[in-house]
This record gives structure tokens, C-alpha cells and sequence, in this order.
């Protein structure tokens, strides 16, 4: 454990596996925007092969480093991170994010000053078109009446332009961006941290998921921004980033949804995804149509891993779920 830990308030752990080229274009605004007496900039490296440990050291000698020796991947390399550093407070933040000048500080007053906010998210803005909100996590994401994610600032495919219009107090959500994920780091741990059964994709919509289910409340911030250059992994419309959408999707629901709910809700929801796998056929994405019927198959045998009592409260009503949003989008043409 890192004794600075005990001093200081909030680490922004940034994890990286073979990013060299991403720490040379967005860790310089990290680390000169992120300084202060409560904070440190930490970068866990995931068993690189490249120099990026070389480069840290190199360019930013005092920057604290968690060198792994092999590649844990997203879910548990931050879970071991956290386990290892125990700040209070802690902010995932991904490698591909520019942020300005005292970013941190709302987000950790916040934090501190609302005791039953468990996670809490910036406005995450697109890199390249900074007018725009970015894709993953906008101004804070919902789950619809079926379960699917959609954002304030982004409904499926469609991305606003950033003109205010979520700017306010503090809103509840039901989950926040992986991109810049603030999070109580002993509730964190408590919760088990990360899904990596999940492996890529909605971790984080999951875990936000266990923190209202254990009481706690997620929030969405205007008062601070970052710019996300997204795409780093899977870019929309690859049959493997649709494979794992619509299969950790369903794992989060058959994992977070109370027990009286469960078999109906997920009943209407493969309706709804075979919709989706005829609207791939017809239009000719075969790839895509497939990752969605692999995506149902696995689902079935990986629900099998959650097979426990169903602690989900009955009463819980997860901010955005009784918008129709797969109908505002698709049947009604709606882009905001």
C-alpha cells in the first residue's frame, strides 16, 4: 500500500498496457492540471512491452508508478490498483482523456461533501469536436425500460452538441463513464470492485448498478469537463464490440435487476434484441447478426456465475428506467 495514501485524498490512477503514444499525448494536461495538495497522479501499468514505464520515468521522474508484472486487463487491473493505493477517494481515469485546469477539484468537493453520493462523473466532451459530448457517458448515462444504456447528451448513435442545456446542480444518474469514473474507493473494494467476467464494456454500468443497489447515489457534474478521444478499444459497429454490448448488457440485468422484475424484463428484452438481429440481416451486417446470437448464447451459459440469493432490494428504481428510449430513437426518430 502506498503510504501517501494515508495523506492525501484522491489518486486519478490512469492504466496503461503498451500506450506509450497515448501518455505522450494526454498525460502532459493530466499531470499539469492535476496538481494540489489532496491529489496524485498514479499510472498503473498493465505489463507493458513497450517503453511507456521508460518514457514516465524519463519525462516525469516523481509521477508514482504500479508497474504489474503481466496484463490484468481493465477490470482487474484497476481492482488491484485500488486494493494496492486505498485513497478515499479515487478516479479511474482512461488514458485517452485531456483535462483542464482544477478538473478534479468539483468532483471531490462533491465527494466529500455528500456522504451517500458513491460515484460521481464530469461532463465528458469528444476530443476531437470539443462542442460535442462524447459517446461514452456524455453528461451521465440511464438504463430504459429494456435495459438499454443511453445518455444525457447521447441517445444510441445520436451525440449532442454541448450547449448548456445539462449544465445545472448535480443530477442523479444511474451510471457514470468509465472514462473518468470518481468513485468512494473503500465502497469500491466493498463491492468487488470491477466485473472481470465482463471483460470489456459496461464494467462500469455494473458496478454503478451495485452502488445505488447498496444504498448509495451516482451523480453526474457539470461544473467539470474532461475530452475524451474514445474509439481506443472497438470502434462502433465492430461484431466484437457488438458481441460484448449485448451480452454484458444482459449480464447486468440479470444481475442487478430485483427478482420480481428479472424474468420479465428479460423476457421483453430478448424480444427486443431480436429485433435488433433482423434489423442487422436486412441490412446486410451478417457479422453483427451473429454477435448478437453469440452474444444470447454465452449470456445463458454465464448467467450461470451469478447464480446466488438475489439481494436487489424489490423497491429499486434505477435513475432513466421508465424512458422508452429504444422507441424515442428508433420508432420515433427522436435525436436528443
Amino acid at each position: 500500500m502506498m503510504s501517501e495514501g494515508k495523506e492525501k485524498q484522491l489518486a486519478v490512477i490512469i492504466l496503461n498496457w503498451n500506450g506509450i503514444e497515448l501518455l505522450k499525448k494526454f498525460l502532459p494536461s493530466v499531470v499539469e492540471h492535476t496538481q494540489g495538495e489532496e491529489v496524485d497522479v498514479i499510472v498503473a501499468d498493465n505489463g507493458s512491452k513497450d517503453d511507456s514505464i521508460e518514457w514516465i520515468k524519463t519525462h516525469y521522474p516523481d509521477l508514482k508508478i504500479l508497474a504489474f508484472e503481466k496484463n490484468y486487463g481493465f477490470a482487474e487491473g484497476y481492482n488491484k490498483a485500488l486494493s494496492l493505493t486505498r485513497y478515499p477517494f479515487t478516479i479511474l481515469l482512461n488514458s485517452d482523456v485531456e483535462t483542464p485546469q482544477g478538473w478534479w477539484q468539483p468532483l471531490l468537493s462533491f465527494m466529500q461533501n455528500n456522504p451517500k453520493a458513491g460515484a460521481v462523473q464530469p461532463k465528458i466532451k469528444s476530443f476531437k469536436e470539443k462542442n460535442k459530448f462524447e459517446y461514452a457517458g456524455a453528461a451521465g448515462g440511464y438504463l430504459d425500460v429494456l435495459g438499454y444504456p443511453y445518455c444525457r447528451g447521447r441517445l444510441f448513435d445520436r451525440v449532442e452538441e454541448d450547449n448548456g442545456q445539462y449544465d445545472g446542480p448535480p443530477v442523479k444518474i444511474c451510471w457514470a463513464s468509465g472514462a473518468a469514473f470518481m468513485v468512494r474507493t473503500s465502497l469500491y473494494l466493498k463491492l468487488g470492485g470491477l466485473d472481470p467476467n465482463f471483460f470489456a464494456h459496461m464494467e462500469e454500468i455494473d458496478l454503478c448498478c451495485r452502488i445505488i443497489a447498496a444504498g448509495y447515489d451516482v451523480y453526474s457534474i457539470s461544473d467539470s469537463e474532461v475530452f475524451h478521444l474514445g474509439g481506443g478499444s472497438l470502434p462502433q459497429g465492430n461484431p466484437r464490440k457488438t458481441y460484448l454490448n449485448f451480452r454484458n448488457n444482459l449480464l447486468l440485468l440479470y444481475k442487478n435487476l430485483p427478482a420480481s422484475q428479472k424474468g420479465r424484463k428479460l423476457f421483453y428484452r430478448r424480444l427486443a434484441d431480436a429485433l435488433a438481429f433482423l434489423m442487422f440481416m436486412l441490412k446486410g451486417e451478417f457479422s453483427n447478426a451473429r454477435s448478437v446470437w453469440k452474444a444470447h448464447g454465452d449470456f445463458r451459459k454465464m448467467k450461470k456465475l451469478y447464480v446466488k440469493e438475489n439481494t436487489i432490494p424489490e423497491d429499486i428504481v434505477y435513475p432513466g428506467s421508465e424512458r422508452k428510449a429504444v422507441l424515442d430513437r428508433y420508432l420515433f426518430n427522436k435525436t436528443k
